[in-house]
C-alpha cells in the first residue's frame, strides 16, 4: 500500500500530513516520519523535490513515532526517520525501525562524532547546550559545567526538569567526561546553587533572568535565535535581549552539542529514494537551508551558520562522539533521580 492509499483510507487521519507539490507518485516518492515541525523541514523538502523531481510526503508525529512503525512491521510506508535529539535517535535503532547505512557522499559529509558507528544514523545539525547569563549582572564572558557548582552561584541558577532529554544529555556527557562519582558529586552541587526548582521550558529561563529571579541557566542555543525572530511574541524578543550565551568549556574540551539527525527505516519501500534524500540531506545546500530555517549549527565542516546564529559568537564543540554520550544517558538519568535534583536546592 502506498502512502498516499493509506491516507486516502484514513489510516493517517489523526498525524498533521502534507505533500510536497500534490499527490505522490508510486514510483517517484519518498515517505518520511518526522519529529520536526513540517514547517521547519519544509524548504528542506521543496528544494529537495525541485532538484529531484521526488515527491516528499512527511508525517509528522510529537510521539510515538518507533511504536508506530513497529505496528506497521514490514508494510510500514516509511523510508526515512528524521529526529530531533540524541537521544530518539537510539531510541529509534534500539527499537529495531532502522536499518545500517554506508554510504561514501554521506559519510564524506557528516563527521564521524556525529553518525551511528553502524551507520544506523546520522546527525544534520547541533545544537549546544550553553549557559544563558545576564547581560546586566554577570561579568564573565566564559564559564566550564563544571564551575556550574561552585558555590559562588548558589541562589543563581535556573534550569527546566531535570531529567528532560537536553539536560540528560549533559549530564551523559559528564559522565562520559569524568565518570559516574564525579558527575554525582557535581549535581549535588548544581542543585544547591538553583534558584528554585527545575522547571518550565529553554525560553522561560531566559524569562526568569530577565525579571532577575535568577543569573544563569541552562539552555539551548536555537531558543535564543527563536526568541530574538519572534514577531508573534516581542515579550520573547525582551527575553533574549536580556541575555548573552556563554558557550561553557571554549578553552579546553568544548562545549556539549545534541543533535537533529536522521535514519533509514528498516521496511524502508522506496530505498533507492530514501538514499537520495539523505545524501541530499547531508549536503552543503541542505545544510545551510535547514541550519537557516532552525538556528541551529550544521554538522558539515565549513558550512555557513545563519547570521542570528553567528551572533552569538564561535562554537567549539566537544570532540567527543555523541554516541559515546548516549551510552551515558541512563546513568545520568539514574544520579538525576538519586541526588534529587528535580526536589530544588534544600535551602
Amino acid at each position: 500500500m502506498t502512502f498516499s492509499r493509506m491516507l486516502r483510507s484514513g489510516l493517517l487521519a489523526s498525524a498533521a500530513f502534507l505533500a510536497a507539490g500534490g499527490a505522490a507518485m508510486a514510483d517517484g516518492e519518498v515517505n518520511i516520519y518526522s519529529y520536526r515541525q513540517p514547517e521547519l523541514i519544509q524548504p528542506l523538502i521543496d528544494a529537495f523535490s525541485k532538484e529531484t523531481g521526488v515527491e516528499a510526503n512527511v508525517l509528522f508525529l510529537d510521539k510515538g513515532l518507533v511504536e508506530r512503525i513497529s505496528a506497521e512491521g514490514v508494510n510500514s510506508p516509511a523510508d526515512v526517520i528524521l529526529t530531533v535529539d540524541i537521544g530518539r535517535l537510539v531510541e529509534a535503532k534500539s527499537g529495531g525501525v532502522t536499518q545500517p547505512l554506508s554510504d561514501e557522499a554521506i559519510n564524506a559529509q557528516i563527521p564521524a562524532q556525529y553518525r551511528d558507528p553502524d551507520g544506523d544514523w546520522f546527525g544534520l545539525t547541533t545544537r549546544g547546550r550553553v549557559v544563558y547569563a545576564s547581560k546586566d549582572r554577570v561579568k564573565e564572558d566564559a564559564i566550564t559545567y563544571e564551575e556550574l557548582a561552585d558555590p559562588k552561584w548558589k541562589g543563581k541558577i535556573c534550569m527546566r526538569d531535570g531529567q528532560h532529554s537536553y539536560n540528560i544529555g549533559l549530564f551523559a556527557s559528564m559522565v562520559a567526561h569524568h565518570g559516574e562519582e564525579y558527575t554525582e558529586k557535581w549535581l549535588r552541587g548544581l542543585k544547591e546553587n538553583l534558584a528554585r526548582k527545575p522547571d518550565g521550558n529553554d525560553r522561560s529561563q531566559a524569562k526568569a533572568i530577565m525579571s532577575g529571579e535568577c543569573d544563569i541557566a541552562l539552555g539551548n542555543t536555537y531558543y535564543v535565535g527563536l526568541m530574538l525572530t519572534n514577531d508573534k511574541e516581542p515579550e520573547e524578543k525582551e527575553w533574549a535581549a536580556a541575555i548573552k550565551v556563554l558557550f561553557p568549556n571554549a578553552a579546553d574540551r568544548g562545549t556539549h552539542v545534541n543533535i537533529s539527525g536522521m535514519a533509514l527505516a528498516k521496511n524502508a519501500p522506496n530505498k533507492d529514494n530514501a538514499v537520495k534524500f539523505m545524501e541530499f540531506l547531508a549536503s552543503k545546500e541542505a545544510q545551510e537551508i535547514y541550519a537557516e530555517q532552525v538556528f541551529e549549527y550544521p554538522v558539515m565542516p565549513g558550512a555557513k551558520v545563519s547570521d542570528v546564529v553567528a551572533s552569538f559568537g564561535e562554537i567549539k564543540p566537544d570532540t567527543l562522539p555523541l554516541a559515546d554520550i548516549a551510552a551515558n544517558r541512563k546513568k545520568a538519568s539514574e544520579l538525576v533521580d538519586k541526588v534529587g535534583l528535580n526536589d530544588g536546592p534544600s535551602m
